[in-house]
């Protein structure tokens, strides 16, 4: 007899949370039962679950007794309390935040890149950070092909990789802007942060907080990530994480340099191979991926494919995709769906 399989979601009111919802849906994920938990004053709030609406229940390590698959998205402090509780309890955690993405005992995993990595699992796993995602995407065939000597990211990150509060903050501070009314800020760069910027009709070059040397915490993230991701821990790569006035969909411009030729073509036709990936390049036809297109889609889109003359086997890429989904709850999802498929 089959064994039914019951799932939690942690954090279901939020945007992750409730794309997750949706995605396990639409991918006829296997699931019998779904429990929605979410912190104290989400409680008691009702979500669709397709037709049906379904209250949401205050996380407790209770929530976890016969779950088999927790996806959390609640943050990295629900993360840490919680995720050891439902593993504990035989639940298979899919952690959202960055509370284990560096735990040497959490493998850290994109299905299409190091998918048994997964198997490697004491109970929790790490989904990464939504940029690195879609980053090592399309680095992984490039190493296999061509070894990768040096990659340099300059990331344009939708405002939703902020939360939903700060997309309505966008749309607030748009319309009084236009109105000629004053702006508030308070989500950008981030909560509670000693200045705030305006993101409408700005760009703001800051993405979490500062740490000594002068990076903030998500291009130290792409850096550490990637390198654990990919088992390349040499790899010279550095980043510029932007946030710009988007919804939704991350965007890199993405530098690399192989230690071994790889004509453009030749990236080209290895991308367009690549599971997950989907290429647009047609200059020609000024056809080339924008957060727009990738928005509400799975795949990580790549144009402006070229070379970099300025050094030997260098390469420049345009990386689209949407955060919320593949950077986020698709990513998530695929690794359960993975872990049934052995």
């Amino acid at each position: 007899m089959k064994k039914k399989i019951n799932v939690a979601v942690v954090g279901a009111t939020g945007m992750v949370g409730q794309k997750m919802i949706d995605i396990l849906l639409e991918r006829r994920f296997p699931f019998d039962g779904i429990k929605l938990l979410a912190s104290s004053r989400s409680a008691d709030l009702q979500v669709k679950v397709g037709p049906k609406l379904c209250t949401v229940e205050e996380v407790s390590a209770l929530s976890f007794e016969g779950i088999d698959f927790a996806f959390f998205s609640a943050g990295e402090a629900i993360s840490k309390e919680f995720g050891p509780e439902a593993a504990k309890r035989g639940a298979v955690v899919i952690d959202n935040s960055n509370a284990f993405r560096m735990d040497a005992e959490v493998p850290l995993v994109v299905p299409e890149v190091n998918p048994d990595a997964a198997f490697m699992h004491k109970g929790i796993i790490a989904n990464p950070n939504c940029s690195t995602i879609q980053m090592v995407l399309v680095l992984h065939p490039l190493q296999k092909a061509a070894s990768l000597k040096r990659v340099v990211a300059a990331t344009y990150q939708a405002v939703s990789g902020a939360g939903k509060e700060a997309v309505e903050e966008l749309i607030e501070q748009s319309r009084a802007y236009l109105a000629g009314e004053q702006v508030i800020t308070k989500r950008i760069p981030y909560k509670d942060a000693l200045r705030g910027y305006q993101i409408a009709f700005n760009l703001v070059p800051q993405i979490d907080v500062f740490v000594e040397d002068g990076y903030c915490k998500e291009e130290i993230k792409m850096i550490n990530e990637t390198r654990k991701i990919m088992d390349l821990q040499d790899l010279p790569i550095t980043a510029t994480t932007v946030r710009v006035p988007v919804v939704t969909g991350h965007s890199i411009a993405l530098n690399i340099e192989l230690n071994n030729p790889l004509p453009v073509a030749e990236a080209r036709k290895l991308l367009e191979k690549t599971p997950g990936v989907i290429v647009i390049d047609r200059p020609e036809l000024l056809s080339y991926p924008t957060p727009l297109e990738a928005a509400e889609n799975d795949a990580v889109y790549v144009g402006r494919i070229r070379p970099d003359h300025s050094v030997r086997n260098g390469l420049n890429l345009w990386v689209v995709s949407d955060n919320i989904r593949k950077g986020a709850a698709t990513n998530s999802i695929q690794i359960a769906e993975l872990l049934l498929s052995r």
